[in-house]
């Protein structure tokens, strides 16, 4: 339309009428995409100016070059505390053993350090330059998206002929950080083919429920312009060159089509992201995505992660199950005192049966000090925990992490009389990947048998007498989401027994140890007092044994095709028949105000689901403790189904019940998708709450996804790990909590708040305050377009159908800016009640999910008040007509003005300082206006009380009905909100 103003047959008016609107909206638009684009220029040239040294065939010194110059074969050096490049094979490291330990952060979001390892064949050459003189070959498999796994071979070919099998341990992929010492590696992978940017994948581009409501009142605001030329030209008669007059109307109405409602909302949007960031009650929140803040005030679902979610993240060790006897807080004592006697008697005669003969002499007692000690000993040597010691740290602000430089130092260097090389007098703090693992060492300790020492092939634990107890770390199996446990293969320096302690979940632990008839219950009942659980169990190997075992593991590493499966068939072949040692219980604690903050939600009509990958009894056991499910209600839980009748009998079992939450495990969630989905989501959207257990990260975004079709109602998710992120993305708000896990959820979510307890103040009132704004914001838009066109309309009509503009220049240029923009956009301060209320009665909350602030009804309301408005004021303006046609143009033009500010008043709820001065600024802009516009006001017409009278009386016609119905109805039919306050 505004190109059309250059063709003379069709212009309406002055060029910058229309280009200075449409101008003003594109360079908003442009500038705010061209600061965006800016920053991430800055961001990448950043990253690509990192300097790294790359060692050149040659050369005594390395060269320092920009990660930018990085090509696949080159060697390259990473110190401590800078991020990997590129994907890298481990080489060499400062470590004589060739460990390294990398921070994955970036990556993963996992907060843990893990254990790198350099090739074997390149850690024993004397220095780096000779890595020039071998010849050797690398073998890598193609790109590959999955960070967890790697297959390549480093073969030698100049008369130390070997191949040895590269995995993931081997590598340093991009954008992890080197947290202890300093690493060489060869480049293997560069760009789009590092892991990194390979699992980069551009977030799902969210568009906002009411963003999609007024492109559906766009589309009927453009067949209405449409129309309205089409009535314009029955009237006039298709006559002449007919067309050139309805593309003249088309552009005289097109204001009703308001291009500046989405700079509009877009400011608006920024405002809203600007104030939760400054809200010090939720400190510490981030909006990552400032498009969508109108979508936390229309939440129907939230979907909730358990661990890390609902509860802190933080273990606490609570009980010890030995199959006969069971200890809990109050009894670690004796736990002690078993360890104590135990070690308090000459080493020649540590035993566990002779400890237990002196100590207690019965043979029940004897049984279990034994397996006390076993116990024990299991959890101190079980885990992945590196103990880390203050006075050897080193702390970088952004890319390190505190290293113990004993710990990740040259594990063969260690000599004898240096065992004793950690301070004394100070305990360590523990690294690990997971809290479980920190928490069931520092029992260890607590009882009296602590960690010291964990390298690569070694670890030394102190026990209660100090005496340190030294093992080689023969084998270790991490833990896994596949397979749920993790295992290790130590020997005893003093005694040369070799062990292969493994724990896990019990789901996969009951088939592989000894018959028992006590762990399925047992397990049960911990995880129906809320507690975490793991089986330990372990087998002693004889050295026969192991060395087949090794042969065969090795072997099966050494595979380039199928080797995880090979891999895992070889540890598989171990894990049988184990003897059963302990069920240990952990504690999850809940987050602070877990309980009312669920509480205030559900009152909010807000319907919780709780997906966990938890089992049942402990999702189900958190579930009442966090008020998930309240007091009055009742809990079903969906029977095991695996069949379609199966699922059918349950369905109809459940459907009988009345206020029922629903407890459901993943397995048999899929089988009711399969093939009941419509009947299954109508009966667990109707519930009060569902709990979903042993859910997968794929299964927790199509619950998501499943609830969106299926409702058409907003969800949001909130969860704090990497296993959330799925469904974080799948949701229509994202909410990432940044917990002990990492900050992967928390990078991913469209909202990161600090702890769950903020979500009450983020919906209930942010998300409150975000949606009726930009719905109040967006109907005075329309309607500033709507009244103009409606007066243009009856211009037109009256002077005989003419295509000419009743407005022109400035004053199309300045209405929609300068003389209303101001208090039109200061509605984003607007509050209908305070964040008290807000937070006191949740129930006001329930109306926003209805749509009501902006529906059809409200924008044909407005509609209305536009088509009465600018009527009154055209057709007023006409009636008290004198001689020239400048005087219509300045009374009307007046009295619209002045009925946009006060339409503006009339609808403030809570008056701001702000929206004052805008109303005033606007008001006395204009009036200089009236001074200074020469070309378009009669300067001495607008000094008399003709001028003015006649300007009020319109203005006062136009506005006082609307005043008066806002009175009875507030008086007789009042808002909800309203009677609070």
């Amino acid at each position: 339309m505004a190109m059309s103003q250059f063709l003379p047959d069709i212009r309406i008016g002055y060029l910058y009428t229309y280009w200075g609107p449409l101008g003003f909206v594109l360079t908003v638009t442009i500038c705010r995409e061209a600061v965006d684009d800016f920053r991430r220029y800055k961001r990448d040239k950043e990253v690509n100016a990192q300097k790294y040294y790359r060692i050149v065939r040659g050369s005594d010194t390395p060269e320092l070059v920009p990660s930018s110059k990085l090509r696949v074969g080159d060697l390259v050096i990473v110190e401590k505390g800078q991020r990997v490049p590129a994907d890298l094979v481990l080489l060499r490291t400062t470590e004589k053993s060739g460990a390294c330990f990398v921070r994955t952060d970036q990556l993963d979001g996992e907060t843990d350090w893990k254990l790198r390892l350099a090739v074997p064949a390149t850690q024993k050459l004397d220095n780096d330059a000779q890595l020039f003189d071998i010849k050797a070959s690398l073998y890598v498999e193609k790109p590959q998206k999955d960070i967890h796994s790697f297959i390549g071979t480093f073969t030698r070919y100049d008369g130390y002929s070997s191949e040895e099998s590269l995995g993931v341990d081997n590598t340093l992929w991009a954008n992890t950080a080197i947290a202890s010492g300093s690493a060489l590696g060869i480049v293997v992978y560069t760009g789009q083919e590092t892991r990194s940017l390979m699992n980069h994948s551009a977030p799902r581009s969210k568009v906002g429920l009411l963003d999609q409501e007024i492109n559906q009142l766009t589309k009927v605001l453009f067949c209405a312009v449409i129309g309205l030329a089409l009535v314009m030209m029955c009237l006039k008669g298709f006559n002449g060159p007919w067309y050139r007059y309805m593309f003249r109307f088309v552009l005289l109405f097109s204001y009703i089509i308001p291009i500046s409602l989405r700079v509009n909302l877009d400011m608006g949007k920024t405002f809203y992201a600007w104030c939760i960031q400054r809200d010090r009650e939720i400190a510490g929140t981030v909006v990552r995505t400032t498009t969508i803040p109108e979508e936390l005030g229309r939440i129907s679902y939230l979907l909730s992660d358990k661990t890390g979610t609902l509860t802190q993240n933080i273990m606490v060790f609570k009980k010890l199950h030995l199959g006969t006897v069971s200890y809990g807080q109050e009894t670690f004592d004796e736990v002690t005192s078993v360890l104590k006697a135990y070690y308090s008697t000459p080493s020649s005669e540590n035993s566990p049966i002779r400890v237990s003969t002196m100590s207690y002499g019965g043979k029940v007692r004897r049984s279990e000090s034994t397996r006390i000690y076993e116990a024990v000993h299991a959890l101190a040597l079980c885990h992945n925990v590196t103990p880390v010691y203050d006075d050897s740290t080193v702390t970088n602000n952004l890319d390190t992490v505190s290293v113990e430089t004993g710990d990740t130092g040259s594990i063969q260097s260690q000599t004898e009389a240096d065992q004793h090389y950690y301070p004394a007098e100070q305990k360590p703090s523990y690294q690990a990947s997971s809290p479980d693992e920190v928490a069931l060492v520092k029992w260890t300790e607590e009882v009296g048998l602590g960690l010291v020492k964990r390298d690569l092939v070694s670890m030394q634990l102190k026990a209660p007498n100090g005496q340190v107890l030294n093992y080689q770390i023969l084998q270790s199996f991490p833990f896994t989401s596949e397979t749920k446990r993790m295992g290790i293969i130590v020997r005893e320096e003093a005694s040369g027994e070799t062990v292969f302690y493994l724990k896990g979940a019990d789901v996969v632990m009951s088939g592989i140890v000894q018959y028992n008839d006590w762990l399925e219950e047992e397990c049960g009942n911990m995880a129906r007092e809320g507690l975490r659980t793991l089986v330990v169990a372990k087998k002693t190997l004889t050295e026969e044994q192991y060395l087949d075992f090794e042969a065969r593991y090795n072997a099966a590493r050494m595979c380039v095709s199928d080797r995880a499966s090979r891999v895992t068939a070889v540890i598989e072949s171990l894990e049988r028949e184990m003897e059963l040692l302990c069920v240990t219980g952990v504690e999850d604690k809940l987050q602070d105000r877990v309980r009312p903050t669920l509480e205030l939600l559900r009152n909010a009509g807000i319907k919780i689901w709780m997906l966990t990958g938890d089992k049942l009894e402990t999702a189900t056991c958190i579930a009442k403790s966090s008020r998930l499910v309240s007091r009055t209600q009742g809990l079903h839980v969906f029977k095991s189904v695996v069949t379609r009748t199966d699922a059918h009998l349950e369905l109809n079992t459940f459907r009988k019940k009345q206020d029922c939450a629903l407890v459901i495990s993943g397995d048999s969630l899929e089988v009711c998708l399969q093939y009941y989905e419509n009947e299954f989501l109508e009966l667990a959207c109707g519930s009060p709450a569902v709990v979903c257990c042993r859910c997968s990260p794929t299964q927790k975004a199509e619950v998501v996804t499943l609830i969106q079709q299926h409702t058409g109602k907003r969800t949001a998710a909130v969860g704090d790990g990497g296993n959330d992120v799925s469904m974080i993305q799948a949701a229509d708000a994202g909410i990432g909590l940044e917990g002990l896990e990492g900050r992967q959820a928390s990078l991913a979510a469209d909202f990161s708040i600090p702890q769950f307890s903020h979500l009450s103040t983020l919906l209930l009132v942010h998300g409150r305050r975000s949606y009726k704004r930009s719905a109040a914001l967006s109907q005075f838009v329309i309607h500033r377009g709507l009244i103009i066109s409606t007066m243009q309309a009856v211009f037109s009509a009256v002077f005989y159908l003419s295509s000419v503009a009743l407005y022109q220049g400035f004053l199309m240029v300045g209405y929609a800016t300068i003389y209303t923009m101001f208090p039109v956009f200061s509605l984003v301060l607007d509050k209908d009640v305070s964040e008290k209320i807000a937070l006191t009665y949740p129930e006001l909350y329930k109306d926003l999910s209805k749509g009501r602030c902006l529906s059809y009804k409200t924008f044909f309301t407005w509609i209305l008040i536009s088509i009465y408005q600018g009527g009154v004021i055209m057709y007023g303006a006409l009636i008290m007509f004198e001689d020239e046609f400048i005087h219509i143009v300045a009374i009307s033009f007046s009295a619209l003005v002045l009925t946009e500010l006060i339409m503006v008043a009339l609808t403030v709820r809570t008056w701001h300082k702000i929206m004052v001065l805008a109303e005033i600024l606007s008001l006395g802009l204009y009036l200089l206006s009236l001074v200074v516009l020469k070309d378009y006001f009669d300067a001495e017409f607008i000094k008399t009380t003709d001028f003015l009278w006649k300007v009020l009386v319109i203005t006062l016609v136009s506005c006082m009905p609307l005043y008066i119905l806002k009175f009875l109805r507030k008086k007789f039919s009042p808002p909800s909100y309203t009677k609070l306050t």
